[in-house]
């Protein structure tokens, strides 16, 4: 890691990362299509579901770690699929043992299998049972700011608002609540969930988010692998851009960009 990437590194659970996009591991035709897409991302984390892909679990199968081994990328179990806290609570605690002692997770309760929003009275719960039992909790939620900010007072290591529906690739459909949350947090803020293209990424990127987290905007495209580098770049330069600054918005340009003083007649 170069001194620059110090600077602008990103930290969750005192853990430093170069790369502020992170990526899931469903939806390709194969694993071999699945390291591809991660390499072009420049992704570090990746996110797998328990209950969905095999980690070891099921013995004799193909495991995604030979082709994701946890030396290269940090593994960042995930429980999707789980539609209350203690489904959530024992997906994390098998995946623990299944990664040697792993303590990074993601937690998601859902609580419709139309829209996959998030339960987030479940959500709550699951949360404070896991942070006790000392997991780094990264937590998937709605994009109210107040529910957002409890699940950083209960201990979380981020919270991770939607953009829109999983899946959806609708984009971000509420720019104003997800600039509260960032205002008021004190954990990193990552856009999960509902991603559909390069810009989308950016705009998170540009509205001050630490991070996105997505899977079927690159899994789902025509080509998984050029759109995971896309996103790659948007991040990056969504990055750049809200760092910069950018300029103040007008409804028209009434001033020159070159100097009227000292000019002939004035």
């Amino acid at each position: 890691m170069t001194p620059q990437d110090k600077m602008d590194a990103l930290v969750l659970a005192e853990r430093t990362f170069r790369s502020r996009l992170l990526v899931g591991t469903g939806k390709y035709k194969d694993f071999a299509q699945t390291r591809a897409a991660v390499d072009a991302s420049g992704a570090e984390i990746v996110t797998v579901a328990i209950r969905r892909t095999n980690i070891g679990q099921n013995a004799g199968e193909p495991s995604l770690l030979e082709f994701l081994p946890p030396s290269r990328f940090t593994i960042l179990p995930n429980t999707a699929g789980c539609y209350n806290a203690e489904d959530a609570v024992r997906t994390l605690k098998l995946a623990r043992e299944l990664l040697d002692g792993h303590d990074l997770v993601k937690l998601e309760v859902l609580g419709d299998p139309n829209t996959l929003f998030p339960n987030m009275v479940e959500t709550l719960a699951a949360a404070e049972t896991l942070v006790k039992d000392g997991f780094k909790v990264m937590v998937y939620c709605s994009d109210d700011p107040i529910l957002a900010k409890r699940l950083e007072e209960i201990g979380c290591c981020a919270v991770m608002p939607l953009a829109s529906l999983i899946g959806s690739g609708m984009g971000i459909l509420n720019p104003w609540n997800l600039q509260i949350i960032i205002a008021n947090a004190k954990v990193p803020v990552l856009v999960d969930a509902g991603v559909g293209t390069a810009s989308d990424a950016a705009i998170a990127m540009e509205l001050g988010c630490d991070g996105v987290l997505m899977n079927t905007a690159i899994a789902a495209a025509r080509d998984p692998v050029l759109m995971a580098s896309a996103m790659r770049k948007a991040v990056e330069a969504g990055r750049e851009a809200y760092l910069a600054g950018r300029m103040p918005k007008k409804l028209y340009s009434a001033a020159p960009s070159s100097p009227t003083t000292g000019l002939i007649g004035g």
